[in-house]
């Protein structure tokens, strides 16, 4: 099947044969990276433009890794390389970029529904690659690629992500993402870090860690988002993590067979003990891994490849 819109804007407008679409796709490019050669022909001749007005270390590189593995024309533009420090708008910044004639536009922006705005000017896809406080679709699809693999499915499972819910575009499109495909997911973290309707995107809500944890298969622990704080929101980091860090003793109470998530930047003994970071029961690695294949999937289905096709885009590069 082909993703039923050119741009990818959020995980609101996936329908779940849309994610498994994806998740398949992404599963057969995921070999690429295994091998000698890791290139495959799947979008030759294609351009695409990394934009990021916000820093990002994970997301950006993964994106250009995965465009150069699909062949695809790539370069990256950051705000401060940009004319945006001198004055230009966003929008005239776009529409000199468009003028080019690429086929993607991968933006990271710090207001929410910045790239609906593009939408509404461009030829190109566009790809949000995190706005604001808003989505981060992608990274979204990328955790539930790691929790498939490690249990085989995502309907059932209990999710539980700790920390600030408040100040995450991850928070939203996770719990989007996992109630569409069958998880019950708990949001947990001071009442002060919780948004006020966030029960409304189908999570339930927690303000103890010990009790949340208890029977979770998945722990995705949330840094404090200090950059998006204009006020203080807890008394102090270290108070914040003796009470809401995840720690050995608290993971405890979850499945014996839990994973332990983090979308990155860690924080190590703020909001996760380092050991646990480390230790055998982290995929945080594995999620960074997956993310270079699930963002291939992405730009090679919004080009208008077809899931059932993407075993042989891939042997077409052997």
């Amino acid at each position: 099947m082909k993703l039923r819109s050119r741009h990818l804007l959020g995980i609101a407008e996936l329908e779940p044969d849309e994610i498994v679409a994806i998740l398949d796709t992404a599963e057969s490019f995921a070999e690429v990276g295994g091998r000698e050669i890791k290139k495959v022909p799947a979008l030759r001749g294609r351009t695409v433009i990394n934009f990021f007005v916000e820093p990002s270390t994970r997301t950006r590189t993964s994106f250009e890794v995965a465009e150069k593995r699909l062949s695809a024309d790539t370069l990256g533009i950051t705000a401060a390389a940009s004319s945006l420090v001198k004055g230009e708008t966003l929008l005239d910044t776009v529409r000199n970029l468009e003028a080019m004639s690429p086929d993607f536009i991968v933006m990271r922006h710090p207001e929410p529904g910045a790239h609906e705005l593009l939408t509404r000017i461009c030829r190109s896809s566009v790809i949000n690659a995190g706005d604001g406080g808003h989505e981060h679709p992608t990274q979204a699809l990328l955790d539930a690629m790691t929790m498939r693999q490690r249990f085989g499915r995502l309907s059932g499972l209990k999710v539980v992500i700790l920390g600030d819910i408040k100040h995450s575009r991850v928070a939203r499109s996770n719990i989007q993402l996992l109630t569409k495909m069958g998880s019950t997911v708990v949001a947990c973290g001071p009442p002060t870090l919780i948004p006020v309707g966030i029960e409304k995107l189908g999570a339930k809500v927690s303000y103890h860690p010990d009790a949340a944890i208890e029977d979770a298969d998945v722990v995705m622990v949330l840094r404090m988002q200090l950059e998006r704080m204009k006020t203080g929101y807890v008394p102090s980091l270290r108070e914040y993590a003796r009470l809401y860090a995840l720690t050995p003793e608290r993971l405890e109470r979850a499945r014996p067979e839990a994973i332990v998530m983090h979308p990155g930047p860690m924080n190590r003994g703020v909001e996760i003990d380092g050991g646990l970071a480390d230790g055998p029961r982290s995929v945080i690695l594995d999620q960074v891994t997956n993310g270079v294949a699930v963002r291939m999937a992405v730009l090679y289905l919004l080009a208008g490849g077809e899931r059932e096709d993407a075993v042989a885009a891939t042997g077409a590069g052997r």
